[in-house]
């Protein structure tokens, strides 16, 4: 067993550099708290659909962000899943990373399903891929490849022995959406539950929280909601609703 910290942090869009320390400072936290792994949110240095110049973009592993990430890693015994943006030789992904407690990127993944608003920004990922620790097998998606046609991107994950899938998100809502009539997750609860349970894996997903301030969905805002579904096919951990619900949650992950 192990805890995982849900960081469901407050994304300040376009600006890497706030958001990067507030990353540190939250994963600092997290492993004072005993954690042992922490996730972040997609895209947490710049916000989903930022239209980044892309000669802020670092690459990865060798890109400011990652680096600092790796030595928040380091520094804290801790392990470390993040969403980044990615500058591939002028390429740009929307990417994540897991990194080990060395400081070593062991797993890196470019979302492949992304929404057909953002494929001006971003280049599409070719591949998964899984990674053995000695906390377990992680394997790695973003956002909306949890909701992949026939749910193939997680699944193939399991079939590839993942024990736990995490997911770096940004789950974004209209301006005026109403929470107490229109409950937000049903999507995410439709799209870990059944994957959970048909390979007995835990899937966590992190949203980050906060206005979204340019690009396509300029207006809308992002609310957290943060959710782990363990193997059973139950909610282990639901993240508070909001642009304001900043938050660290905890579960204890079974193998």
């Amino acid at each position: 067993m192990f805890k995982l910290a849900l960081i469901q942090m407050a994304v300040e869009q376009g600006n890497a550099a706030v958001n990067l320390s507030c990353a540190v400072e939250m994963v600092t936290q997290a492993a004072a708290n005993g954690a042992r792994m922490a996730l972040l949110p997609e895209a947490f240095d710049f916000g989903w659909t930022w239209p980044v110049d892309k000669t802020q973009v670092g690459a990865i592993p060798q890109g400011q962000t990652c680096r600092e990430l790796a030595e928040a890693a380091k520094k804290n015994d801790i392990y470390l899943c993040a969403g980044l943006i990615e500058n591939a030789d002028g390429r740009v992904f929307n990417s994540a990373v897991i990194i080990n407690r060395k400081g070593k990127v062991v797993l890196h993944h470019r979302k492949i399903n992304e929404l057909e608003i953002a494929r001006e920004y971003y280049q599409r990922g070719e591949g998964l891929g899984v990674c053995q620790t000695e906390l377990g097998r992680f394997g790695l998606m973003i956002c909306a490849d949890g909701f992949a046609k026939d749910r193939v991107i997680s699944r193939t994950l399991g079939y590839m022995g993942a024990d736990i899938i995490l997911s770096p998100c940004a789950w974004a809502v209209d301006a005026d959406h109403d929470n107490d009539k229109e409950p937000y997750g049903q999507l995410w609860l439709d799209s870990y539950i059944p994957v959970a349970k048909e390979f007995g894996v835990w899937i966590v997903g992190v949203s980050n929280v906060g206005p979204i301030t340019a690009g396509p969905w300029q207006g809308k805002k992002c609310i957290g909601c943060s959710l782990a579904i363990s193997p059973d096919g139950k909610v282990a951990a639901h993240g508070p609703y909001g642009i304001d619900a900043q938050t660290i949650l905890y579960v204890d992950v079974l193998k």
